[in-house]
């Protein structure tokens, strides 16, 4: 038995095969990657490598064992995910894995944006499955602004089209703590948790925090969806993509985001990461 991390060499991925070296030998980890030689320096360090690719279901196959635990990382490739994360829950339960958990959207089924029709329809399907199963229903990465850090400080401002909505994040670091968690221990089969950071705040906030670790002013600029998308298409994003962020704007803006149940500091045995530390250390990295 082993436990298997999909997209181990993606932003999450590697984060939650790291905590698992803390508690675990690295033996008895594995690294589902797409491409293996991503993955050389975790084979280095003892970790199997496997290959697994969602749109190739016969590495799948191969991948996933009787018995072994296993992380579904779900897929970056936004219209594609269904199908993708169909063929791993097929070759899981051909496998007979032993638990399958899944990285979600905070809210489940109730999240009604359509950023979340992916993870929502992967639930279902995992349930249909009779997998021993996890969800891990993530909420938003601070990452998700921070790593834009540089563009809010070049142009004092940060967008957004929220309507004063809050925002329950925290740190990548803190979801894969989370993961690893339910993971290597027992009592988990059968739950599903509301991950998210334990305080929320605005985008108004995160602006007066720029300003404040930075001596520099950036304020939020509160815009129409309209206007949103328009300034996102500008700056080049696709628009497909573009309006998916407006909607989870939206969605924001309708408290979507905001809910706090606690189940993320009790998973990963620590409080969340705070906006201020994650900002600290984005502007140490940067």
């Amino acid at each position: 038995m082993s436990i298997v991390v999909t997209g181990a060499t993606g932003a999450l991925g590697r984060l939650v095969v790291e905590e698992l070296l803390r508690t675990v030998p690295a033996a008895s980890v594995a690294a589902a990657v797409r491409d293996t030689s991503k993955a050389a320096d975790l084979a280095a360090r003892g970790v199997e490598v496997r290959r697994a690719d969602y749109d190739r279901p016969e590495t799948l196959a191969a991948a996933l064992r009787p018995g072994d635990r296993v992380l579904l990382v779900s897929g970056s490739e936004v219209g594609r995910r269904v199908p993708q994360h169909t063929a791993v829950v097929e070759a899981a339960r051909a496998a007979g894995v032993a638990q399958l958990a899944y990285t979600g959207i905070l809210g489940g089924p109730e999240a009604d944006f359509d950023l979340a029709a992916e993870h929502t329809e992967t639930e279902r399907l995992i349930l249909a499955s009779g997998l021993p199963h996890t969800l891990l229903r993530n909420g938003w990465y601070t990452e998700n602004y921070t790593a834009h850090l540089a563009q809010a400080l070049e142009h004092g401002a940060v967008l957004g089209s929220t309507r004063g909505g809050r925002i329950a994040s925290a740190a990548r670091a803190d979801y894969a703590a989370a993961a690893a968690a339910v993971l290597t221990q027992d009592g988990h089969l059968g739950r599903a948790y509301e991950l998210s950071g334990d305080t929320a705040w605005s985008l108004a906030e995160y602006a007066a925090e720029l300003s404040r670790q930075t001596g520099r002013t950036v304020v939020h600029t509160e815009l129409t969806p309209e206007a949103h998308l328009a300034a996102l298409t500008g700056a080049g994003v696709p628009e497909p993509f573009a309006r998916l962020l407006v909607d989870v704007d939206d969605a924001i803006g309708r408290g979507r985001l905001a809910g706090r149940s606690g189940d993320l500091a009790r998973l990963a045995g620590r409080p969340a990461t705070s906006l201020a530390d994650s900002v600290a250390a984005a502007l140490k990295s940067a």
